[in-house]
């Protein structure tokens, strides 16, 4: 697969101008159901809000494809509005990221780390594996694990370590979120064109009305879905990093 090639989900090409294109979505049924076993994405990302930017329209063609979508937070973004408690924030973030699931028609979990104080240990480590196992999904999309936030990392490391332990049954990708200022050294081996999708995105992610989310979307998010676009040839896209098994057997020596 080289940089121009198309998505692959769990193993399964998929074709067409845009990614799921024309002959994923044509397989669909009427109802909008997947006509064989219906696969499984995770989402997986540090607080509410890094799976909707991160891979929103991604989400959405999944669905469309038939898949179901799972976010999964690692935070209740406890530590992310400044002069509430803890339990204040959550309080506040945690309903916001329901909501922008709803829009998504995604299925929220919500793991037990405290944003700004997130720790890679062994209990750490099970339990993020036993949430992916026993989700037992067919991809899993997550953080970049050279990134400026802390929590992004964390959870970037504890997703690729599940990701060797269960065995390598799923496929990983990884996300970028706000490219530059966080996400550094990002270079797509995969895109998704979410053109047809975007406004959608955007209506989820502006329901972490907590975060001030419009100017954020607009100034960074925007600029960000046109250059992968114009790198993919489309109006809008998502950029992914696909890491293969094989890609770490250098690692098991």
């Amino acid at each position: 697969m080289n940089r121009r090639d198309m998505l692959k989900l769990a193993g399964t090409a998929v074709a067409g101008a845009t990614i799921f294109g024309t002959q994923a979505l044509a397989n669909e049924n009427p109802t909008g159901t997947a006509k064989s076993k219906t696969k499984k994405a995770l989402i997986i990302g540090a607080h509410p809000d890094d799976p909707e930017t991160g891979c929103g329209g991604t989400m959405l063609m999944l669905r469309k494809a038939g898949y179901e979508v799972v976010s999964v937070y690692m935070t209740k973004g406890e530590g992310g509005i400044q002069g509430k408690t803890h339990d204040e924030a959550a309080a506040i973030r945690v309903p916001e990221a329901i909501n922008a699931c709803k829009i998504l028609d995604a299925r929220p979990i919500f793991l037990t780390q405290i944003d700004g104080n997130t720790e890679i240990n062994k209990a750490r480590y099970i339990e993020m594996r036993e949430v992916i196992a026993k989700e037992n999904p067919d991809i899993v999309f997550t953080h970049w694990p050279i990134d400026s936030h802390p929590d992004h990392r964390v959870c970037s490391l504890l997703v690729y370590d599940a990701w060797r332990r269960l065995g390598y049954n799923f496929e990983l990708y990884y996300y970028e979120v706000m490219s530059g200022t966080q996400t550094q050294l990002f270079s797509p081996t995969d895109y998704v064109d979410i053109s047809s999708v975007e406004q959608q995105k955007r209506e989820a992610c502006l329901c972490h009305v907590s975060q001030n989310m419009a100017p954020l979307y607009d100034n960074w998010h925007v600029p960000m879905q046109n250059f992968r676009g114009i790198e993919f040839r489309c109006k809008q896209a998502e950029a992914f990093i696909h890491l293969r098994r094989s890609d770490s057997d250098i690692f098991e020596k």
